[in-house]
This record gives C-alpha cells, structure tokens and sequence, in this order.
C-alpha cells in the first residue's frame, strides 16, 4: 500500500497521467525454474483479468524488482488470450515489454537513465554544490552502488560515463572497494565468470554488503532494497550526496539524521520516476499503434540536407561526407525516448527545486517533492468537483 501510494505521487512529479498501485508475487526467484516462473505468472495474470484489476485503461503493470521483459510478455499473451483477442489496445495493458511484443527502446535502462540525468541536474547546481562542499559537475565525483540489477547496473554505467568515480559496488554477497575507481565491466565480467563481485582484482572485499554503504564517497546510490539507511547505519553515512533510486531505501528516522548532517538526498519518488516515465512512452506507442520517429525520420533528414545545401552556396563552402552523416540524421525511437526522459527528469527536478526555494531552506528536498506532487493532486480533485 505505501508503494502504490508512492506512485501515485511519483506520476504527479512527473507528468504521467497514471495513478498509483503495486502488486506482486512473494517468492523469491532463485528457487523456480523458468517453467514454474512462466506458469506463476500466468496464473497471476489471470487473477488479474479476473478481478478486472488490468488492462489498457485500468491498471498497467511494469517491471519491477525480479522481473523484466520475459515475465511482462507473458503477462500481454495471457491477457490478450483471456479477452479473446478482441482488444484492440491490448498490447498496452502492461509495459516493459520485449520490442517484438509492443516495447520501446530505451526502457530497460531508462530508471537507470532517469536516476543519472536527476544526479546530473542536481549536480550542476552551483550554489547546491557549494553548500555541500563539492564541486558542479559529475566528473572526479565519487560514487558507491549498492545494487547492481537493472536499475543499479545502468545507473553506474551512466555516472562512470560522464566522469564519476565508481569507489564501492555492492550486492547481496558483499561489496567491494577501491579509492582509485573500479571498471564497471570489468567488476560484471568477473562476477559472472566467479559467481560474485567479491576477489576482484585491485579491490578491498566487504562481506557486510551494507557497510558499503559507509564508505568515504561524494554520492551515495542505494539501487538494491527498501529500509537500507536506517537509524542504526545513518550517522555513519558519509556521502554529502544520498541519490534514492531504490523505492524506501531510507527509513524516516535516518531521514531526520541526514538532515541533521546536511545531506542533500535526492528523494525516491522523483529520482527513479525514469522507469514509469518511458513506460507511459510505451503506453502512447502502444495506442497510437505506430513506432516513435517512423513518420518524420526521413522527413526531418531530408530538411536537413537542404538546410546545410543552403548553407554550402551561401558560403561557398562545404561538408565533408562525414560531418553531412551526423548533421542530418533524424531522430528514431531511441533517440525521441531518450530526449523526453531527459526533458522529464530536468524539468521535474526544478519543479520540486523551486517548491523547495519558495518554501525556505529549511524544507528538504523530498518534502518539497511531497508537496509539488499532492499540490497537483489536489487541483485535479478539484477542478472535477470531488475534493474536499
């Protein structure tokens, strides 16, 4: 129940006209086959479709923590098969789906995307920054991980990217460290190869994944489980950045503690809102019923050609072939996708910022959120005449 109220305000923050709600299986995954995996989630499809808790105006499910693509294609199959093909819009009755299935590009990575464009934002803010001691921009920043599923994987790979430091990486069978940096692949490809992160070449095992979450850094990314700062562990947290892209991580006490110590902490409801906001892309796909960029690509291509064909008589000179192929690419799907989580993400942020500066400094961040959410909540309550 809190998780699906946290949507709900996690979808005012950023402008998806979706609601709120959470659902899920309590198993843990290791211990099924993919068979019994399959027939599990069928099985709750069903239940679903049964309760009419599902389907393209109802309610739309996504990925969360154990699944991905494979489970949300057999979720579509089995509501499509249950509603007898007769729904025209079925496709869109869940999202995160496999591309041949009705999915978009760029959603499996997009929390991790979205989680690196609010740090981004948030770390291109002169004054934050200084009050933080820190300086703007991500290079040279330090960073710990735990987690390193979907969301915390591609949020590491972002970071390391534009420059971040990655010093700690932690799972479920422990953490590692390493002040100089550690290669994200590298650390990938030897837990697959070994089974674990930990032995990896150069770095400081910790057999506490959660001591990680202390360790000396500039930005600290709990990616994992809810609850993972708490008031036993919060006082020693040294990261002056906490960037929330697990849903709860950090229990309400600890929260008071970070305060206390002027951390900025970027609130759950809004860093890991990347997720929903590319699965509401895909829900627009889905009922458009047409791929993003398929109909201007070609158009936006040949403008471009004749643009810079202008510019060449006009000034005498011209493109080499190579400088033509970047400037007159058009956008496709990726592309479109990737710049409206952009968009979301930095609008969103200076949205909750500026709630933030209008109410004084003493307001933190995720209050600022809470308030930016429900404000608009409120207003479509009232505008439809049912609220208060």
């Amino acid at each position: 129940m809190a998780l699906a109220a946290l949507m709900t305000f996690k979808c005012a923050i950023v402008d998806v006209p979706f609601g709120g709600a959470k659902g899920g299986i309590k198993i843990d995954r290791r211990n099924y086959s993919p068979g019994e995996l399959e027939r599990i989630t069928r099985r709750y499809t069903f239940e679903l479709v049964k309760k009419l808790f599902i389907g393209p105006g109802v309610d739309v499910p996504a990925p969360d923590y154990g699944t991905g693509p494979s489970e949300m294609a057999w979720i579509v199959d089995t509501y499509k098969s249950l509603t007898g093909g007769d729904e025209l819009n079925g496709e869109a009755c869940v999202t995160g789906k496999p591309l041949a299935q009705g999915g978009i590009h760029g959603r499996l990575e997009a929390t991790g995307r979205g989680v690196y464009l609010g740090i981004r934002e948030a770390c291109d803010i002169a004054e934050d920054m200084q009050a933080l001691g820190l300086t703007t921009g991500l290079s040279g920043k330090r960073v710990v991980v735990q987690g390193l599923g979907n969301v915390g994987y591609h949020t590491a790979d972002f970071l390391q990217q534009d420059g971040a430091v990655l010093v700690g990486l932690a799972e479920f069978e422990g953490a590692i460290a390493n002040p100089a940096g550690l290669d994200l692949d590298e650390v990938m490809a030897h837990r697959r190869e070994t089974g674990s992160i930990l032995g990896f070449p150069g770095a400081t095992d910790i057999p506490n994944s959660r001591e990680a979450l202390e360790l000396d850094c500039d930005i600290l990314v709990p990616a994992a489980l809810e609850n993972q700062i708490n008031i036993e562990n919060a006082a020693r947290i040294q990261a002056r950045i906490i960037a929330e892209a697990a849903n709860g991580p950090t229990t309400s006490a600890a929260d008071d503690v970070l305060a206390e110590k002027g951390a900025m902490v970027l609130p759950d409801l809004y860093l890991n809102a990347g997720g929903v906001t590319v699965s509401y892309f895909e829900w627009l796909k889905n009922l458009s019923h047409v791929r993003f960029g398929r109909m201007e690509k070609r158009f936006d291509e040949k403008a471009h050609r004749q643009l810079l064909s202008a510019v060449e008589q006009a000034t005498g000179a011209s493109f080499s072939e190579t400088e033509l192929e970047n400037y007159v690419v058009g956008a496709d799907e990726l592309d479109l996708v990737n710049s409206g989580l952009e968009e979301t993400m930095v609008d969103s942020f200076h949205q909750v910022r500026e709630v933030q500066k209008r109410n004084g400094d003493d307001l933190d961040l995720r209050t600022a959120a809470f308030v930016n959410s429900i404000d608009k909540i409120v207003v479509c309550y009232e505008e439809l005449g049912i609220f208060p």
